[in-house]
This record gives C-alpha cells, structure tokens and sequence, in this order.
C-alpha cells in the first residue's frame, strides 16, 4: 500500500536531487477511491475528498466549527464521569487514552450556539470515541441538555453518530435509551423544536431512542442508519435484504428520514427550519 511506504526520514539521511520529503501525519487515504490526500485539501473541503465526494468522519471541534457562529458556542459546564459498573479492568484505561488521543472528554459534546443568529441548544457526537456509543455520561449529557433547551426555550439540535450502546456498561448503558427518550417527550410536550442530523454511522441503541424520534430527521448523504448490521438481520429473519438498505437514500425513499442535505448545506438548511418553527 502507497500509506504503508510513507515513512519519516531518518534525521541523518541525505536529500538527492530525486527525493522528496513526506511530511508525517499531512497524508489521509479516502476508503471509497483509495486515493493519497492531504488534510488540509481534505479539511479545507468540509472533510469531503475531493476526488470522489465522498464523506469523511467529522471531529467534534470541526463539527462545530461548521454549523455554530464562530465565538458563540458555550460548552454545558459537566462535573460527571463514568463509574466502570462493570469494574472492567482494562475500560478506564481505554477512556483515559482516547481522551488524550482525541482531546475530547467523551463521545458527545453539549452546549448553546448560535446558527446564522438564532440561539439554539447543540449536541454533536464522534465517532472517534469508542465508536460514538452511548453510556452513561452520554446519556446523561443528552439528557442535561434537552432539559436545558426546555428551560431556555430554545430548539434542540442533535448531530448523530453511533455504533449503539455502550457495551463496557452493561444494562445501564441500555437504560440510556429510555431516559433520552423520555427527556425528549417533554420537549416535545413544552412545543419546542427538535431537529436530528444522521451522520455515518448511526446505529444501536441511538437509533432506536433519540436520534429516531426528532420533528425533523437530516441525514447526510451515503450515511449508514439503522439498527443491527445487515449480516445481523439476515441470519435473524432468514430472507436476503435489499442491496443498500440502511444508506439515508433508501431510508429516504422510504419515509424514514426526511431530507439528505449535502454538508456544505447543513448551516444553513438547519437555520431555515428553525426559522420555519420559530414560535411568534
């Protein structure tokens, strides 16, 4: 592989006319054309290559960066942690290295911004973060937050991505599914909006709670919505599915979802809608 042979040079190497130097870290290889990028192009391209349009993952911080006015995100003031229920030896030491590889302190971040001027109540998940799934402090974060859009009066947002439920928390990580739910009730109750965007991938215990039940369901395009994995149903119900049965596109033909909006659109097809159910 052409990523395999990009190695940092040995500082006592000498430069011929005929070498060039590959900065380590600068190069990203697009799964779906396999080309070489660099990350700036990448990033500069709201991390969608530009070879074959394909969608790249998102950070948090990039997310964010993305949708909210710049300077107006007011990150929600969290003192939770979770408490290993299981008393998994290894799991604590897994959150402490991805928390210092990822800079983020777990797989959702929540907080108040403002989208083209209008206040709103965000919460952005990453994949990065063991695989986005959704524990206890998730949960709890999600939970925070919608109860704050209530008090505040403010329309919710919520970017999804999610392998499921936390599996290194066992049922209580299961148990987040009916508090987010029923924190969402609420709002629904109170009259105020909420809005979904499905990224890749939105699987599990996320899809099947709050990602599922918004008065508006986003998704981007190619993105991977559903429950279990296809080889999952399969052997489950016996029958072959259709060819791309979980991507946005065919849950959008099929009522599930209600608009693909490419990435570069998303801040300001978000701000219409808000607009759109701005109560006078």
């Amino acid at each position: 592989m052409i990523v395999d042979k990009i190695k940092k040079r040995e500082p006592t190497a000498k430069k011929t006319e005929n070498q060039v130097d590959i900065q380590v870290g600068k190069w990203i290889k697009c799964d779906s054309c396999k080309e070489i990028l660099y990350k700036e192009t990448v990033r500069s391209n709201h991390s969608i290559c530009p070879n074959c349009g394909a969608y790249f993952r998102m950070h948090i911080n990039k997310r964010i960066e993305s949708i909210v006015d710049e300077g107006t995100y007011q990150k929600f003031d969290f003192n939770i942690d979770t408490t290993n229920p299981l008393g998994l030896e290894d799991y604590p030491k897994k959150i402490k290295g991805l928390r210092e590889k990822t800079g983020i302190q777990e797989a959702v971040s929540c907080g108040t911004g403002e989208i083209q001027g209008e206040k709103v109540v965000i919460c952005v998940m990453d994949s990065g973060f063991l695989m986005g799934s959704m524990g206890i402090v998730v949960g709890e974060k999600i939970t925070y937050a919608t109860e704050k859009a209530i008090e505040m009066k403010l329309p919710l947002i919520i970017f999804c991505v999610s392998g499921g439920a936390r599996m290194q928390e066992g049922i209580i990580s299961l148990m987040q599914m009916a508090k987010t739910t029923t924190a969402i009730a609420k709002l629904h109750e109170a009259g105020l909006f909420y809005l979904s965007v499905l990224t890749d991938p939105t699987y599990g215990g996320v899809t099947a709670s709050f990602a599922s039940i918004a008065d508006i369901i986003l998704a981007e395009p190619g993105a991977m919505i559903g429950f279990a994995g296809q080889r999952v149903i399969e052997q489950t119900i016996g029958e072959k599915l259709p060819e791309g049965f979980q991507t946005a596109e065919f849950l959008l033909e099929h009522g599930f979802i209600d608009k693909i909006v490419e990435r570069k659109e998303l801040k300001n097809t978000i701000y219409q809608l808000i607009q759109f159910h701005k109560r006078d």
